[in-house]
C-alpha cells in the first residue's frame, strides 16, 4: 500500500531506523584486515586513522561515512532500480559521468558546467526558500545521501543515510617486501649503474633494480570486533517540503521509498584489497527502528517490499519506474560539460579570492 509508511513521514513519533551488523574478516574472526590509509595533515602522521583513548582502548576507522555514501548510490544506475530515479549523464571529452557517481552529487562541477547549471542553481535556490520538489525531480539522491552546493547558492541538504564501519581494540601488524627484478640488469651490463640518487630512484621506479619496502602497514587484528552502524534519519527526511501539502506527501513518499531501498540493500562485504567482510554468524545483524521518546522496537521491513514501495511512489511521484531509459528524454538527460561555463566558473572564483584578499588586507584596486 502506498500510505503504509505515512506514519513515518507525517507524525513526530519515530525519529530514525538503525541497522547495526556485526561483521568480521572472511578468513575468520582473527583474519587480518585491511583500514583506508589517509594522508598526513592537519597534525594527523598519515597512514590508518585509529583513535585511541585514555584507557588504552582504541577505534579504527574501516570504511567512512563519505565512503559508504558512494558505494550504496551507483546502485541507481543498476538492473531494477534504474528506473527509480532520472538518470543524468554528462560527456567530457571521451568520458561519460553519471551524476549518481559525481563526488559532490548535484554540486559537482561536472553538472555546474553543463547545460543543467539554470535548472540545478534554480533547484537549490528553491531548495533554499523551502521547495524540495524541483531538486528531487533531477538529482533525487542527492536529498538521500546529502549535498551541498559550497560553489553557488550555498544551499545544504544532511545525510539522510549514515553508515559507517569501525574496527574496536585493534593491534597493528606490519609488513617487509623486496621486489626484485627478473634480470641484474647493471651486473649484466645491459644498464650503466645509476650515478646520483636521481638515477637510482627512477631505476626503481621503472622496476629495473631491488626494491626493499620495510616496516609497511600490515592491517589490523581487531580484536574488539568489527561492526557497521546505520541510521536512516526520518526526522530529517520530514524536514522536506514542498510547495503544496499534497506534493509534500508524495514528495517524501518518494524520497522515502529511495532511502528504504539503499537502506536494506545487503551492504558490499569486499571493501578494498585485504578488506572483505562477512556479517558475523554468532551476533548477526539488529534492525530497529527508534521512537522520539528513546524506546526502541524490531523493524521486520526487508529489501523486497522497501523496493516495491519505491516503486510504487515513484510512479506516485511522476517518474515511471518501467520507462525505457533514452537520453535526452525527461526524466533521464545527456548533456555535454561545457568548457566555457568552466572557464566561467574559475574566472569567477578567481574574482571573489581577490576580493576576500583585498578585503582581509584593506587594500583597493
Amino acid at each position: 500500500m502506498i500510505d503504509q509508511f505515512d506514519r513515518w513521514l507525517v507524525a513526530e513519533t519515530a525519529t530514525a531506523l538503525v541497522i547495526r551488523e556485526h561483521l568480521i574478516p572472511a578468513e575468520g574472526k582473527d583474519g587480518v584486515l585491511f583500514p583506508p590509509t589517509f594522508a598526513a595533515g592537519d597534525g594527523f602522521p598519515g597512514g590508518y586513522n585509529i583513535d585511541v583513548f585514555p584507557d588504552g582502548s582504541n577505534v579504527c576507522l574501516i570504511d567512512s561515512v563519505g565512503s559508504q555514501a558512494n558505494r550504496i548510490e551507483p546502485l541507481f544506475a543498476t538492473g531494477d532500480y534504474v528506473g527509480l530515479v532520472p538518470q543524468i549523464v554528462v560527456r567530457a571529452g571521451k568520458k561519460k559521468v553519471k551524476l549518481l557517481e559525481a563526488g559532490h552529487r548535484a554540486g559537482d562541477a561536472i553538472v555546474r558546467c553543463s547545460a543543467l547549471q539554470k535548472e540545478l542553481r534554480d533547484a537549490f535556490q528553491a531548495a533554499l526558500e523551502g521547495n524540495a520538489e524541483p531538486l528531487a525531480k533531477i538529482a533525487p539522491t542527492s536529498l538521500i545521501f546529502g549535498v551541498w552546493d559550497s560553489r553557488d547558492t550555498q544551499a545544504k541538504f544532511p545525510r539522510l543515510i549514515a553508515s559507517t564501519v569501525r574496527a574496536f581494540n585493534v593491534r597493528k601488524l606490519t609488513r617487509s617486501a623486496v621486489f626484485i627484478p627478473a634480470v641484474d640488469y647493471v651486473g649484466e651490463g645491459l644498464l650503466e649503474e645509476p650515478a646520483d640518487k636521481k638515477s637510482k630512484d627512477t631505476y626503481a621506479e621503472r622496476g629495473f633494480v631491488h626494491v626493499p619496502a620495510s616496516n609497511t602497514h600490515g592491517g589490523v587484528i581487531a580484536d574488539g570486533g568489527i561492526r557497521r552502524d546505520a541510521i536512516l534519519h526520518l526526522s530529517a527526511l520530514r524536514l522536506l517540503r514542498a510547495v503544496e501539502a499534497s506534493r509534500t506527501l508524495l514528495l517524501r513518499r518518494y524520497v522515502l521509498g529511495l532511502a528504504l531501498t539503499s537502506f536494506t540493500y545487503p551492504a558490499a562485504g569486499y571493501l578494498r584489497q585485504g578488506c572483505n567482510l562477512v556479517l558475523d554468524p554468532e551476533k548477526g545483524r539488529q534492525f530497529e527502528i527508534v521512537m522520539t521518546d528513546g524506546t526502541r522496537g524490531a523493524c521486520t521491513l526487508d529489501h523486497s517490499t522497501a523496493l516495491e514501495f519505491a516503486r510504487m511512489a515513484a510512479r506516485e511521484f511522476g517518474i515511471d519506474p518501467d520507462r525505457k531509459i533514452t537520453p535526452g528524454a525527461p526524466p533521464d538527460r545527456e548533456v555535454e560539460f561545457d568548457k566555457d561555463l568552466a572557464k566561467k566558473d574559475l574566472s569567477e572564483a578567481g574574482s571573489e579570492s581577490r576580493k576576500g584578499a583585498r578585503k582581509s588586507t584593506g587594500k583597493t584596486a
